[in-house]
Parts: structure tokens; C-alpha cells; sequence
């Protein structure tokens, strides 16, 4: 039987590069999005070419309801084996003294509430074991000063949520990893307001570039199959030595 896997925030970047490499190892796909109905469309439709079934889904990962219709949706598909955790936001880059309540409240919202109720879903649908992987960042250990500390606590929060998930599920054979990406060429710096940052931060990054967000899709891709079948509780650094 194939694979079935959700992926959040499926329409760009590492989530449309990942959905890409697993259809094309036979999973069927179901992704969300919630604003570009014509990416997430696109991305669909190339899964599709690959001869496996694929939906895109409009919901708000925030929301608990909207997060019961993805994994309804997925469910048609056939009995859920994986989840990818990658919708995220930052806001726009600047000093903790500068952070606005909003932009708080929406970053903790989007990168910690919403992939508690997407794991909480999937576990709670994943009779035969399976796999999650939670999409972090290398800030979460580096802590963003002058950015986002915020987002970096959040994505802190994700490692701990990762480790206690592995922990608690892994007697019913499901494993929990997360993934955590260095500066990566996706749309997320425009709405931090630097879109060029990759640029600007390639000569602080050991490996002298920005990540490509098929490279961090590799990683997950592993996390999730069969070769990771002993790796649960991890966050595997994609950073460029970060």
C-alpha cells in the first residue's frame, strides 16, 4: 500500500519541494496552503503527472477545524503513514524591544499551536505506525538576536515538541523528527522584510551559500522512510554548517 502524507504549507518552498520528491517515491500527497490557490494548484498538478493522487486543501493550520478537514481530506487518500509540519511565519525583521503583539501572537500561533493540532491529528489517525517530521530552523539554537527571537523561541519549541512526541509515540511505532533548515532561498524572507537576505547572509554561512529548499526536501524525504526506520527524537541540522 502507498504511502499517504500530509504536508503543511505544501504550495512554495521546502513544503512544494518536498511534496515533489515523495510523489515522485510513490507517496500520495495531501497538502494545505492558505493564500496562493494557484501554487498549491500547480504543485498538485505535477504530482499528479507522476501517476499518484494528490489534493490541496485551503486551511488555516491555527484553526482546529480547518485541521480536521485536511486530514479528512488525506484520509480519502488512503490510511495516513506520514505528516510533514512545515507551514511557518516570521514577521518582519527587527529588535525584541520593536516586536509587536500581533506579529508575536501570529508567529506562536503558526510555528508552535499549529503543529501541535496537525501532530495531535495525525496521531490520533495513524493505526499502523508512521512518521512525523517537524520542519524547525537553525535559529531555534541560535536564538535570531536582532531578527526574531521570537520565531527562534518558537522554533525551539518545536525541537522540545519533537523530542517529547518521539518519546510518547514511539510505542505505537510512530516516529517523530524534525528537520532543522539554515537560511534557505524561499518566499518567507520577503515577509520578514529583507527578500535578499540569502545574499546578504551567504558570507556568515560556513559553506559560503544559502540552502536550496530541495535539499532540505532530501532530509525529510530520509526522515520519513524506510532507511530512518531507527531514527526517532532527532533534529537533523540542514544549515550549511550553521
Amino acid at each position: 500500500m502507498a504511502p499517504v502524507t500530509v504536508i503543511t504549507g505544501g504550495g512554495r518552498g521546502i513544503g512544494a519541494a518536498t511534496a515533489r520528491r515523495l510523489a515522485a517515491a510513490g507517496h500520495h500527497v495531501a497538502l494545505c496552503y492558505l493564500r496562493d490557490h494557484a501554487a498549491a494548484e500547480t504543485v498538485v498538478a505535477d504530482l499528479r503527472a507522476t501517476g499518484v493522487s494528490a489534493v490541496a486543501v485551503c486551511a488555516d493550520t491555527t484553526d482546529p477545524d480547518q485541521v480536521d478537514e485536511l486530514f479528512t481530506a488525506a484520509a480519502r487518500l488512503g490510511p495516513l503513514t506520514g505528516l510533514v509540519n512545515n507551514a511557518g511565519v516570521t514577521s518582519p525583521i527587527g529588535p525584541f524591544t520593536e516586536l509587536r503583539v500581533e506579529d508575536l501572537r501570529r508567529v506562536v500561533d503558526v510555528n508552535l499551536i499549529g503543529y501541535v493540532l496537525c501532530a495531535q491529528q495525525a496521531a490520533r489517525r495513524m493505526t499502523d505506525g508512521g512518521a512525523i517530521v517537524n520542519v524547525s530552523s537553525a535559529a531555534a539554537t541560535l536564538g535570531g538576536p536582532g531578527e526574531y527571537v521570537h520565531y527562534a523561541a518558537a522554533k525551539g519549541a518545536t525541537d522540545t515538541l519533537t523530542v517529547g512526541l518521539a518519546k510518547e509515540l514511539a510505542p505505537r511505532g510512530i516516529r517523530v523528527n524534525a528537520v532543522a533548515p539554515g537560511i534557505v532561498r524561499t518566499d518567507i524572507h520577503a515577509v520578514s522584510g529583507v527578500p535578499d537576505r540569502p545574499d546578504r547572509a551567504a558570507g556568515r554561512i560556513p559553506l559560503g551559500r544559502a540552502g536550496e529548499p530541495d535539499e532540505v526536501a532530501a532530509a525529510i524525504a530520509w526522515l520519513l522512510g524506510p532507511d530512518a526506520s531507527y531514527t526517532t527524537g532527532t533534529v537533523l541540522r540542514v544549515a550549511g554548517g550553521l
